[in-house]
C-alpha cells in the first residue's frame, strides 16, 4: 500500500471535516517526557487528575498493540467573543477560561477522531486505530511537538505557527507506517512573560508547571480554596487564561472555524449572584455542555462566592447571609462567610456572630473567625 499517498489524501480530508492541523509522528516511547514526569511527581506538581501510570503516559506500546505511527490533531477555539457583556457594580460577573467556551471540546474532537478514523479504515481495512483526547494515558503536549503541530512553550503550551496555543489537541495511535513529520523549532526565545505575570508562580520555570499553585487547577477543586490563593483567582469560574492572553505569539489570534466552540456570553460570563443558589438541574440545563461543568457546581459556586468578595460587592450580601445560614455544604457556607468578612458592613457582621453562636462545623466556625478578623483589623486601621 502507498501510505504516502494515504497520509495526504488523510491531509486533505482533515481539511474537510474540519480538522485545522495535522501531524504525524512515530510511536517510540517519549523518554525525556518520562524523565520530566517522573520529576514532578517526586516535587508533587501533579495535578492529581492525570493517568496514574507514567508507563502508561509515554509508552504506547503499553495501551496498543504493535503501534507504528501516531496521528496528531489540532483545532483552534475562539480568543475573544463577538459581544461580551460589561460587569458593573451590583451586577458583578464571573468568566470561564477559554478552554471552556462553546461545547465541551472533549466532545468535539472525539466527533473530528471518529470521523477520521472511518475515512482511514475505509481507504485501509486493515487499520487498528485507538483515539483519545485530554483525558487519555498518552501526553497531548509531547504528541502534538513530535507531531510538528507546534513547539512546547515556556508556559507548558503548545503553541502553533497558525493559531498560537489557542488549540485543542488530540491523538490517534495506529498501527501505519506513516512518515513522520519534523518536530517545529522553539520559538519562545528569551521571553519570560508568562513566568512574570503568573498570578501564583505556578509556573516554576520555563517548561515546568507546579499544577497544584495553578489557578487553572485550583479552580477546579472541591474543598476550601487555600487563604493564599484566594486574592489571585479574581472573577474566574473555572480555569485562567493569563499565560495565553500574555504570551506575544497569541496576538491578535481569533479564529471561529467552528461553530459547536462558539460562547455564550451569558454562559460564559454569567452573572456571579445567581450562580449561588442555582438547583443542580439548573445547573446542568444551562451550564452542561461547558467542559467546564465537569466537577459539578460546587467549584463553581465557590468560585462564584470569592468573585464577589474580590469585587467586595455589598449587593450580594444578603444572597451570602442565605447560604450561610441554610447551605448543607460546609464548604459553601465557609466560604460565604469569609467573603462576607471580606465584604464588611453592619449587616455582614451582625450575620457572622449570629452564625458563629450556632455553627456546628469546626471548619465553617474557622471561616467565620477569618470573616470577623476582617472588621477587627478593620477598626485597628481605623483607630
Amino acid at each position: 500500500m502507498n501510505y504516502q499517498q494515504l497520509k495526504e489524501e488523510i491531509i486533505a480530508h482533515c481539511k474537510e471535516i474540519g480538522i485545522d492541523k495535522v501531524g504525524f509522528a512515530s510511536s517510540d516511547p517519549f523518554l525525556e517526557m518520562k524523565s520530566r514526569l517522573i520529576r514532578q511527581e517526586e516535587l508533587g506538581y501533579q495535578s492529581g487528575f492525570e493517568e496514574k501510570d507514567i508507563h502508561k503516559r509515554v509508552t504506547p506500546s503499553a495501551i496498543f498493540d504493535e503501534p507504528y505511527s501516531i496521528i496528531a490533531i489540532a483545532l483552534a477555539y475562539p480568543s475573544k467573543m463577538k459581544q461580551t457583556p460589561i460587569g458593573k457594580k451590583g451586577a458583578r460577573r464571573g468568566i470561564f477560561c477559554r478552554a471552556s467556551w462553546g461545547r465541551d471540546y472533549h466532545a468535539v474532537l472525539r466527533d473530528r477522531l471518529e470521523k477520521l478514523e472511518a475515512f482511514i479504515v475505509s481507504k485501509a481495512p486493515h487499520a487498528r486505530c485507538k483515539s483519545m483526547v485530554d483525558t487519555g494515558e498518552l501526553v497531548d503536549r509531547a504528541v502534538a511537538e513530535r507531531a510538528g503541530i507546534g513547539w512546547s512553550a515556556k508556559n507548558c503550551a503548545i503553541i502553533t505557527p497558525e493559531f498560537g496555543s489557542y488549540v485543542y489537541l488530540g491523538e490517534m495511535i495506529t498501527n501505519l507506517p506513516f512518515e513522520p513529520d519534523e518536530p517545529l523549532e522553539d520559538q519562545c526565545g528569551t521571553c519570560t512573560k508568562c513566568l512574570d505575570i503568573c498570578p501564583t508562580g505556578a509556573l516554576v520555570q520555563a517548561g515546568q508547571l507546579n499544577a497544584k499553585r495553578c489557578i487553572s487547577f485550583l479552580t477546579q477543586t472541591k474543598d476550601f480554596l487555600p487563604d493564599e490563593f484566594r486574592t489571585k483567582i479574581g472573577n474566574r469560574l473555572y480555569g485562567c487564561d493569563t499565560c495565553q492572553t500574555i504570551c506575544p505569539k497569541n496576538k491578535g489570534k481569533d479564529f471561529h472555524f467552528h461553530e459547536e466552540m462558539e460562547p455564550e456570553p451569558e454562559i460564559v460570563k454569567p452573572l456571579l449572584t445567581p450562580l449561588l443558589q442555582i438547583s443542580n438541574r439548573e445547573f446542568k440545563e444551562k451550564y452542561g455542555e461547558l467542559s467546564g461543568s465537569w466537577r459539578g457546581k460546587k467549584p463553581i459556586q465557590r468560585n462564584a462566592i470569592i468573585a464577589l468578595a474580590h469585587y467586595k460587592e455589598a449587593s450580594a450580601v444578603p444572597e451570602l447571609i442565605t447560604v450561610l445560614e441554610k447551605d448543607v455544604r460546609p464548604v459553601i457556607r465557609g466560604t460565604a462567610a469569609w467573603a462576607l468578612g471580606k465584604i464588611g458592613g453592619e449587616e455582614a457582621k451582625a450575620a457572622l456572630l449570629a452564625a458563629q453562636e450556632t455553627e456546628q462545623e469546626k471548619t465553617v466556625l474557622d471561616e467565620i473567625n477569618k470573616g470577623l478578623a476582617f472588621f477587627l483589623t478593620e477598626n485597628e486601621v481605623n483607630s
